[in-house]
Protein backbone atom coordinates (compact mmCIF):
# COMPACT_ATOMS: atom_id res chain seq x y z
CA UNK A 1 0.00 0.00 0.00
CA UNK A 2 1.49 3.21 -1.12
CA UNK A 3 1.27 6.11 1.37
CA UNK A 4 0.33 9.48 -0.60
CA UNK A 5 3.11 11.97 -0.37
CA UNK A 6 1.03 15.77 0.38
CA UNK A 7 1.44 18.27 -1.52
CA UNK A 8 3.78 21.00 -1.43
CA UNK A 9 0.93 23.21 -2.04
CA UNK A 10 -1.21 21.40 0.97
CA UNK A 11 1.83 22.11 3.69
CA UNK A 12 2.10 25.44 5.87
CA UNK A 13 4.50 28.16 4.76
CA UNK A 14 6.46 30.14 7.08
CA UNK A 15 5.04 33.70 6.12
CA UNK A 16 7.76 36.01 5.13
CA UNK A 17 9.19 38.89 7.78
CA UNK A 18 7.82 41.85 5.87
CA UNK A 19 6.76 42.38 3.09
CA UNK A 20 9.02 43.85 -0.34
CA UNK A 21 7.24 47.08 0.33
CA UNK A 22 8.02 46.78 4.13
CA UNK A 23 11.30 46.05 3.32
CA UNK A 24 12.21 48.82 0.76
CA UNK A 25 10.82 50.98 3.76
CA UNK A 26 12.80 49.51 6.56
CA UNK A 27 15.90 49.94 4.79
CA UNK A 28 15.26 53.30 3.95
CA UNK A 29 14.74 53.79 8.13
CA UNK A 30 18.34 52.04 8.49
CA UNK A 31 19.76 54.66 5.93
CA UNK A 32 18.15 57.69 7.37
CA UNK A 33 19.53 56.83 10.59
CA UNK A 34 22.94 55.31 9.82
CA UNK A 35 23.55 57.59 6.80
CA UNK A 36 21.99 60.57 5.68
CA UNK A 37 21.48 61.87 9.67
CA UNK A 38 24.94 62.29 10.71
CA UNK A 39 25.94 64.03 7.12
CA UNK A 40 23.39 66.12 8.03
CA UNK A 41 23.97 66.99 11.42
CA UNK A 42 27.98 66.70 10.99
CA UNK A 43 29.16 67.67 7.48
CA UNK A 44 26.23 70.13 6.13
CA UNK A 45 26.86 73.44 7.09
CA UNK A 46 24.73 75.15 10.06
CA UNK A 47 23.44 77.92 7.98
CA UNK A 48 22.32 75.52 5.43
CA UNK A 49 18.58 74.46 4.83
CA UNK A 50 19.77 70.95 5.37
CA UNK A 51 21.48 71.17 8.04
CA UNK A 52 19.89 69.13 10.84
CA UNK A 53 20.58 70.88 14.36
CA UNK A 54 22.11 69.41 17.54
CA UNK A 55 18.27 70.05 18.96
CA UNK A 56 16.76 68.37 16.15
CA UNK A 57 19.36 65.33 16.77
CA UNK A 58 18.75 65.22 20.54
CA UNK A 59 15.11 65.22 19.97
CA UNK A 60 14.81 62.65 17.59
CA UNK A 61 16.98 60.57 19.81
CA UNK A 62 14.84 60.99 22.92
CA UNK A 63 11.59 59.78 20.79
CA UNK A 64 13.06 57.04 19.20
CA UNK A 65 13.56 55.96 22.91
CA UNK A 66 9.61 56.69 23.50
CA UNK A 67 9.05 54.58 20.77
CA UNK A 68 11.08 51.20 22.43
CA UNK A 69 8.69 51.93 24.69
CA UNK A 70 5.86 52.55 22.96
CA UNK A 71 6.74 49.12 20.92
CA UNK A 72 7.51 47.10 24.04
CA UNK A 73 3.78 48.29 24.67
CA UNK A 74 2.14 46.68 22.07
CA UNK A 75 3.68 43.31 22.70
CA UNK A 76 1.57 43.16 25.97
CA UNK A 77 -1.28 45.05 25.30
CA UNK A 78 -1.95 44.77 21.47
CA UNK A 79 -0.97 41.41 21.18
CA UNK A 80 -1.45 39.94 24.50
CA UNK A 81 -4.46 41.80 26.03
CA UNK A 82 -2.03 42.85 29.13
CA UNK A 83 -2.47 46.83 30.14
CA UNK A 84 0.56 47.85 31.88
CA UNK A 85 0.10 51.22 33.47
CA UNK A 86 3.84 50.83 35.23
CA UNK A 87 6.09 50.48 32.48
CA UNK A 88 7.65 53.97 33.60
CA UNK A 89 9.08 52.21 36.26
CA UNK A 90 11.04 49.97 33.54
CA UNK A 91 12.54 52.85 31.55
CA UNK A 92 13.64 54.57 34.88
CA UNK A 93 15.30 51.38 36.39
CA UNK A 94 17.35 51.47 32.71
CA UNK A 95 17.72 54.76 33.18
CA UNK A 96 19.24 54.42 36.65
CA UNK A 97 21.57 51.69 35.80
CA UNK A 98 23.22 53.81 33.32
CA UNK A 99 22.98 57.06 35.45
CA UNK A 100 25.03 55.36 37.67
CA UNK A 101 27.84 54.34 35.45
CA UNK A 102 27.66 57.34 33.78
CA UNK A 103 28.01 59.21 37.46
CA UNK A 104 31.59 57.02 38.14
CA UNK A 105 32.63 58.31 35.10
CA UNK A 106 32.88 61.81 35.98
CA UNK A 107 35.36 60.47 38.83
CA UNK A 108 37.10 63.73 40.34
CA UNK A 109 36.18 66.42 38.00
CA UNK A 110 32.36 67.06 40.29
CA UNK A 111 32.18 70.16 42.18
CA UNK A 112 33.66 68.23 45.57
CA UNK A 113 36.47 66.52 43.48
CA UNK A 114 35.87 63.53 45.15
CA UNK A 115 35.76 59.77 43.49
CA UNK A 116 31.86 59.89 45.51
CA UNK A 117 29.01 61.19 43.58
CA UNK A 118 28.50 65.00 44.39
CA UNK A 119 25.07 64.34 46.01
CA UNK A 120 26.84 61.69 48.22
CA UNK A 121 29.90 64.10 49.62
CA UNK A 122 26.80 66.67 50.45
CA UNK A 123 25.24 63.67 53.02
CA UNK A 124 28.64 63.44 54.05
CA UNK A 125 28.55 59.61 52.76
CA UNK A 126 32.11 58.05 53.75
CA UNK A 127 31.80 55.17 51.00
CA UNK A 128 29.85 53.68 47.96
CA UNK A 129 26.27 51.63 49.02
CA UNK A 130 26.38 47.91 48.17
CA UNK A 131 24.15 48.25 44.74
CA UNK A 132 27.13 50.52 43.20
CA UNK A 133 29.84 48.30 43.28
CA UNK A 134 30.10 47.54 39.71
CA UNK A 135 28.75 50.26 38.53
CA UNK A 136 32.72 51.35 37.16
CA UNK A 137 32.46 48.86 34.25
CA UNK A 138 30.62 49.08 31.22
CA UNK A 139 30.05 45.59 30.58
CA UNK A 140 28.34 45.02 34.09
CA UNK A 141 25.71 47.72 33.41
CA UNK A 142 25.18 46.71 30.08
CA UNK A 143 24.18 43.60 32.02
CA UNK A 144 22.31 45.32 34.33
CA UNK A 145 20.15 47.29 32.10
CA UNK A 146 19.05 43.94 31.27
CA UNK A 147 18.68 41.87 34.27
CA UNK A 148 17.37 44.66 36.71
CA UNK A 149 14.59 45.39 34.61
CA UNK A 150 13.78 41.65 33.51
CA UNK A 151 14.08 40.48 37.08
CA UNK A 152 11.70 42.93 38.83
CA UNK A 153 8.96 42.21 35.71
CA UNK A 154 9.33 38.40 36.44
CA UNK A 155 8.92 38.51 40.06
CA UNK A 156 6.18 40.51 40.16
CA UNK A 157 4.95 39.45 36.76
CA UNK A 158 5.08 35.52 38.79
CA UNK A 159 3.09 36.20 41.39
CA UNK A 160 0.73 38.77 39.60
CA UNK A 161 0.05 35.80 36.47
CA UNK A 162 -0.12 32.73 38.88
CA UNK A 163 -2.76 34.71 41.11
CA UNK A 164 -4.61 35.18 37.42
CA UNK A 165 -5.00 38.98 37.82
CA UNK A 166 -6.34 40.87 34.98
CA UNK A 167 -8.08 43.85 33.53
CA UNK A 168 -8.08 47.04 35.23
CA UNK A 169 -7.06 45.40 38.82
CA UNK A 170 -3.67 44.34 36.92
CA UNK A 171 -3.34 47.75 35.45
CA UNK A 172 -4.17 49.42 38.56
CA UNK A 173 -1.26 47.51 40.54
CA UNK A 174 1.07 48.20 38.08
CA UNK A 175 0.66 51.49 39.05
CA UNK A 176 0.63 51.39 42.13
CA UNK A 177 4.05 49.32 41.78
CA UNK A 178 5.89 52.47 39.80
CA UNK A 179 4.03 54.80 42.54
CA UNK A 180 5.69 52.70 45.28
CA UNK A 181 9.26 52.90 43.47
CA UNK A 182 9.11 56.60 42.73
CA UNK A 183 8.38 56.92 46.79
CA UNK A 184 11.47 54.85 47.40
CA UNK A 185 13.63 56.65 44.78
CA UNK A 186 12.80 59.87 46.23
CA UNK A 187 14.45 58.95 49.54
CA UNK A 188 17.88 60.07 49.95
CA UNK A 189 18.99 57.28 51.83
CA UNK A 190 18.25 55.47 49.30
CA UNK A 191 21.84 56.32 47.44
CA UNK A 192 19.37 57.09 44.36
CA UNK A 193 20.25 61.12 44.64
CA UNK A 194 16.52 61.82 45.85
CA UNK A 195 14.68 64.48 44.63
CA UNK A 196 17.05 65.50 42.24
CA UNK A 197 17.96 62.19 40.65
CA UNK A 198 21.54 61.77 38.42
CA UNK A 199 22.46 64.45 36.05
CA UNK A 200 25.34 66.50 35.17
CA UNK A 201 26.94 63.26 33.06
CA UNK A 202 30.90 64.42 31.40
CA UNK A 203 32.07 60.94 30.00
CA UNK A 204 30.50 57.92 28.40
CA UNK A 205 33.41 55.29 28.14
CA UNK A 206 36.09 57.79 29.06
CA UNK A 207 34.59 59.62 25.87
CA UNK A 208 33.21 63.26 26.57
CA UNK A 209 29.51 63.21 26.28
CA UNK A 210 29.19 66.85 25.09
CA UNK A 211 30.49 66.65 21.49
CA UNK A 212 28.83 66.38 18.06
CA UNK A 213 30.46 63.02 17.34
CA UNK A 214 29.29 61.39 20.88
CA UNK A 215 26.18 62.61 20.37
CA UNK A 216 25.24 61.61 17.05
CA UNK A 217 26.76 58.06 17.72
CA UNK A 218 24.27 57.86 20.50
CA UNK A 219 21.66 58.80 18.17
CA UNK A 220 22.07 55.97 15.66
CA UNK A 221 22.65 53.37 17.93
CA UNK A 222 19.21 54.53 19.30
CA UNK A 223 18.17 54.32 15.82
CA UNK A 224 19.49 50.76 15.26
CA UNK A 225 18.14 49.75 18.44
CA UNK A 226 14.69 50.79 17.73
CA UNK A 227 14.81 49.12 14.08
CA UNK A 228 16.11 45.67 15.56
CA UNK A 229 13.65 45.66 18.70
CA UNK A 230 11.01 46.06 15.83
CA UNK A 231 12.45 43.36 13.65
CA UNK A 232 12.59 40.63 16.76
CA UNK A 233 8.67 42.08 17.44
CA UNK A 234 7.51 41.32 14.22
CA UNK A 235 9.23 37.73 14.37
CA UNK A 236 7.99 37.05 17.86
CA UNK A 237 4.36 37.69 16.85
CA UNK A 238 4.45 36.07 13.16
CA UNK A 239 5.51 32.42 15.14
CA UNK A 240 3.77 30.27 16.96
CA UNK A 241 4.65 31.63 20.04
CA UNK A 242 3.19 34.81 18.83
CA UNK A 243 0.19 33.32 17.44
CA UNK A 244 -0.47 31.63 21.24
CA UNK A 245 -0.06 35.29 22.86
CA UNK A 246 -3.27 36.37 20.22
CA UNK A 247 -5.06 33.61 21.39
CA UNK A 248 -4.61 34.24 25.31
CA UNK A 249 -5.77 38.21 24.20
CA UNK A 250 -8.75 36.94 22.48
CA UNK A 251 -9.81 33.97 24.71
CA UNK A 252 -7.32 32.98 27.47
CA UNK A 253 -10.28 30.58 28.83
CA UNK A 254 -9.75 28.61 25.19
CA UNK A 255 -6.14 28.56 25.32
CA UNK A 256 -6.02 27.09 28.24
CA UNK A 257 -8.94 23.95 27.16
CA UNK A 258 -6.40 23.41 23.78
CA UNK A 259 -4.06 22.65 27.07
CA UNK A 260 -1.71 25.58 26.71
CA UNK A 261 -0.73 26.94 30.35
CA UNK A 262 -1.06 31.24 29.91
CA UNK A 263 1.20 31.63 32.80
CA UNK A 264 4.77 31.00 30.75
CA UNK A 265 3.49 32.76 27.68
CA UNK A 266 2.47 36.05 29.69
CA UNK A 267 5.22 36.08 32.15
CA UNK A 268 8.33 35.64 29.09
CA UNK A 269 6.64 38.79 27.35
CA UNK A 270 6.16 40.46 30.43
CA UNK A 271 9.59 40.42 30.94
CA UNK A 272 10.83 40.85 27.71
CA UNK A 273 8.59 43.99 27.25
CA UNK A 274 10.28 45.29 30.54
CA UNK A 275 14.04 44.52 29.25
CA UNK A 276 12.87 46.49 25.61
CA UNK A 277 11.83 49.52 28.11
CA UNK A 278 14.86 49.42 30.76
CA UNK A 279 17.32 49.35 27.15
CA UNK A 280 15.44 52.32 26.30
CA UNK A 281 15.98 54.08 29.30
CA UNK A 282 19.53 53.33 29.15
CA UNK A 283 19.94 54.88 25.76
CA UNK A 284 17.58 57.88 27.14
CA UNK A 285 19.69 58.95 29.66
CA UNK A 286 22.97 59.93 28.16
CA UNK A 287 21.17 61.75 25.26
CA UNK A 288 19.28 63.86 27.84
CA UNK A 289 21.37 64.12 30.89
CA UNK A 290 19.23 63.77 33.54
CA UNK A 291 17.48 60.33 35.75
CA UNK A 292 15.34 61.67 38.47
CA UNK A 293 12.39 59.89 39.85
CA UNK A 294 9.86 61.62 38.15
CA UNK A 295 10.55 59.38 35.09
CA UNK A 296 8.36 56.80 36.84
CA UNK A 297 5.63 59.13 37.64
CA UNK A 298 2.14 57.69 36.89
CA UNK A 299 1.65 60.35 33.87
CA UNK A 300 4.62 58.86 32.11
CA UNK A 301 3.32 55.16 32.01
CA UNK A 302 -0.23 56.59 30.84
CA UNK A 303 1.53 58.32 27.94
CA UNK A 304 2.97 54.85 26.66
CA UNK A 305 -0.65 53.30 26.44
CA UNK A 306 -1.65 56.67 24.78
CA UNK A 307 1.45 56.48 21.81
CA UNK A 308 0.25 52.60 21.25
CA UNK A 309 -3.47 53.69 21.61
CA UNK A 310 -2.86 56.72 18.97
CA UNK A 311 -1.00 54.73 16.42
CA UNK A 312 -2.69 51.64 16.56
CA UNK A 313 -2.23 48.57 19.12
CA UNK A 314 -1.42 45.06 17.34
CA UNK A 315 0.02 47.12 14.70
CA UNK A 316 4.02 46.81 15.93
CA UNK A 317 4.82 50.17 13.42
CA UNK A 318 1.48 51.99 14.95
CA UNK A 319 3.10 52.18 18.41
CA UNK A 320 6.20 53.68 17.24
CA UNK A 321 4.16 56.16 14.54
CA UNK A 322 1.98 56.96 17.42
CA UNK A 323 5.33 58.29 19.79
CA UNK A 324 6.47 60.61 17.29
CA UNK A 325 3.00 62.25 16.58
CA UNK A 326 2.31 62.29 20.24
CA UNK A 327 6.06 63.84 21.43
CA UNK A 328 6.41 66.10 18.45
CA UNK A 329 3.13 67.56 19.28
CA UNK A 330 3.88 68.11 22.49
CA UNK A 331 7.40 69.53 21.72
CA UNK A 332 5.37 71.97 19.87
CA UNK A 333 2.43 72.64 22.25
CA UNK A 334 4.79 72.99 24.99
CA UNK A 335 6.27 75.69 23.66
CA UNK A 336 3.20 77.98 22.04
CA UNK A 337 0.60 76.75 24.69
CA UNK A 338 2.18 74.27 27.26
CA UNK A 339 -0.82 74.96 29.84
CA UNK A 340 -3.04 72.81 27.45
CA UNK A 341 -0.44 70.63 26.49
CA UNK A 342 -2.35 67.90 29.56
CA UNK A 343 -5.80 68.78 28.22
CA UNK A 344 -4.87 68.21 24.74
CA UNK A 345 -3.47 64.77 25.66
CA UNK A 346 -6.30 63.35 27.48
CA UNK A 347 -8.55 64.93 24.44
CA UNK A 348 -6.56 63.13 22.06
CA UNK A 349 -6.67 59.34 24.07
CA UNK A 350 -10.65 59.77 24.22
CA UNK A 351 -10.83 60.98 21.07
CA UNK A 352 -8.78 57.84 19.59
CA UNK A 353 -10.49 55.53 22.25
CA UNK A 354 -14.02 56.75 20.34
CA UNK A 355 -13.59 57.23 17.07
CA UNK A 356 -10.18 55.16 16.37
CA UNK A 357 -9.88 52.43 17.74
CA UNK A 358 -7.33 51.00 15.56
CA UNK A 359 -5.32 54.27 15.35
CA UNK A 360 -3.75 56.00 12.68
CA UNK A 361 -2.20 53.11 11.50
CA UNK A 362 -5.38 51.56 10.98
CA UNK A 363 -7.46 54.25 9.82
CA UNK A 364 -4.85 54.59 6.80
CA UNK A 365 -5.57 50.68 5.99
CA UNK A 366 -9.12 51.16 6.24
CA UNK A 367 -8.65 54.36 3.47
CA UNK A 368 -6.06 52.17 1.43
CA UNK A 369 -8.60 49.10 1.23
CA UNK A 370 -11.81 51.52 -0.06
CA UNK A 371 -9.17 52.92 -2.24
CA UNK A 372 -8.83 49.34 -3.33
CA UNK A 373 -12.45 48.72 -3.75
CA UNK A 374 -12.80 51.72 -5.60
Amino acid sequence: MLNPTPLSSDLPTTPALLSRKAWSAFVLCLLAVGALAPVLNLLVPAGSAFHLSDYAVGLIGKIMCYAICALAMDLIWGYTGILSLGHGLFFALGGYVMGMYLMRQIGRDGQYQSELPDFMVFLDWKELPWHWMLSDSFVATVLLVVLVPGVVAGVFGFFAFRSRIKGVYFSIITQAMTFAAMLLFFRNETGFGGNNGFTDFKRILDQPLATPGMRMTLFVITGLTLLGFYLFARWLVRSKYGRVLQAIRDAESRVMFSGYSPLPYKLSIWVISAVMCGVAGALYVPQVGIINPGEMSAANSIEIAVWAAVGGRGTLVGPIVGAFLVNGAKSWLTVTAPEFWLYFLGALFIAVTLFLPQGVVGLLDKFKRKKGQA
